[in-house]
């Protein structure tokens, strides 16, 4: 009774009710564009779908810089004092603007590579990356917008952008999968998120004047600096883990066909149907409130996540291994039978993930650099290392084998680090 006392009182908790029913929506819109893709694309169109999830991955965080969590962060610092707030901004959009015109030249002179690399070269989808530069700007600054609002703690009006946007790029995508099949989910997977733009520029319009605060000479160099130590961690974790997961997914391919690499995707999709309730509660709530959080309220925050939300994930993860063939009937078709045999280890990998969750991004927001490079390399290390061998050995199943082992090790390597830490702190305030 007083665990569920505990979960029912808790702020996360309520920002989490407010959530759910976007998440569920959201949840909803994939299920059925899943079932849509498993019936006119199959497993092998489920493999290039799964390149380009994870190229978009990487190209969201070089939209803006990976600046994502440093602008929540000053945005809940700054919120109370215009002309910070205003430097902030400026800066922030003017580099971002700058960033994207580099990045989109990057992308027209090297389309034909990186198209033949995540498509093979047998698939001409050079449309694809028109699209892509197309939509770069939307991307950055859907993105920028979100994280001004969320950093303002304005909750609701997060939810809203999420429902909202979700809708329109529902609507689209089952549009241009019926019509076009794989090209129409690869377009749909790069152009309905645009819809977040016009949506989060509305709502941040109505927070804040936002072109009043958009002026050259309010350009600040430590600014850019500040937010330079968040866009390395960001950037890195944007290029290495998509990277890794392309390569290995192309090396699935090469072993063992582009249906096995299908499997991996279907358990993919579905871990992050369940992961967004989850992922949504780290960036909306549990990222502002460690951002400016003593040591003490930080090890609070631990403590009452580990004594709720991974209780409840975990109920979550058994009950969905043991409904795993029922999902599997109403997700796919019965060409993906298989993925039956994936979800033991991608539910515990999923599970040592959600352990890390609030350890890792403790090192974002408070800028901890060195720890968050020496724990991400060891990760990507693993998971590159075990996924190579795993997948040369057991085809899909070695994919999501390796995942669990490598969130394990992951696990275990940030439990040694945060436990050094604090101890080392709480050693020199004694001798202070």
């Amino acid at each position: 009774m007083k665990f569920l006392k505990n979960i029912v009182g808790a702020a996360w908790f309520k920002i989490s009710s407010l959530n759910s029913f976007a998440i569920f929506l959201r949840i909803g819109f994939g299920l059925v564009i899943s079932k849509v893709l498993a019936i006119y694309v199959g497993p092998t169109g489920m493999a290039l779908v799964g390149n380009l999830r994870n190229f978009q991955t990487s190209l969201e965080s070089f939209a803006t810089l990976g600046f994502q969590n440093g602008i929540v962060k000053y945005t809940a610092q700054f919120k109370g004092d215009t002309q910070q707030f205003k430097k902030l901004i400026s800066t922030v959009t003017i580099t971002i603007l700058t960033s994207m015109l580099l990045f989109g030249i990057g992308l027209f002179v090297f389309k034909e590579a990186i198209t033949s690399y995540l498509f093979s070269s047998e698939n001409d989808f050079e449309i694809i990356f028109k699209a892509i530069i197309f939509s770069l700007p939307f991307y950055g600054f859907s993105l920028f917008f979100t994280s001004l609002i969320n950093g303002l703690e304005k909750y609701k009006k997060v939810v809203y952008i999420s429902i909202i946007g979700n809708i329109i790029g529902f609507v689209f995508s089952l549009f241009l999968v019926l019509n076009y099949n794989i090209l129409g989910a690869l377009l749909a997977m790069v152009l309905a998120p645009t819809a977040n733009f016009f949506v989060a520029t509305f709502f941040v319009c109505k927070e804040i004047k936002l072109f009043q605060f958009i002026t050259l000479k309010s350009f600040d160099k430590l600014i850019l600096k500040n937010l330079c130590s968040y866009s390395a961690m960001a950037l890195f974790s944007a290029i290495a883990g998509p990277m890794i997961y392309i390569f290995l997914r192309n090396h699935l391919i090469d072993t063992a066909g582009l249906e096995e690499a299908g499997y991996w995707e279907s358990i993919t999709r579905i871990s992050t149907y369940y992961m967004l309730f989850v992922s949504s509660l780290m960036s909306m709530y549990f990222l502002p409130q460690l951002a400016i959080s003593s040591e003490v309220e930080t090890k609070t925050i631990f403590r009452n996540y580990f004594k709720t939300i991974v209780p409840l994930f975990f109920v979550g993860i058994v009950l969905l291994y043991f409904c795993r063939n029922f999902i599997i009937s109403i997700l796919f078709t019965n060409e993906f039978q298989p993925v039956s045999g994936l979800f033991l280890w991608q539910l515990l990998g999923d599970f040592f993930k959600v352990c890390s969750w609030i350890l890792a991004l403790n090192f974002l927001a408070k800028r901890q650099t060195l720890a968050f490079f020496v724990t991400e390399i060891f990760s990507y290390s693993l998971l590159i290392l075990t996924g190579y061998f795993m997948i040369s050995y057991f085809k899909a199943k070695g994919s999501v084998l390796a995942h669990a082992i490598t969130y394990f090790g992951y696990f275990i390597l940030l439990l040694i680090v945060i436990r050094k830490k604090y101890k080392n702190n709480t050693t020199k305030l004694t001798l202070n």
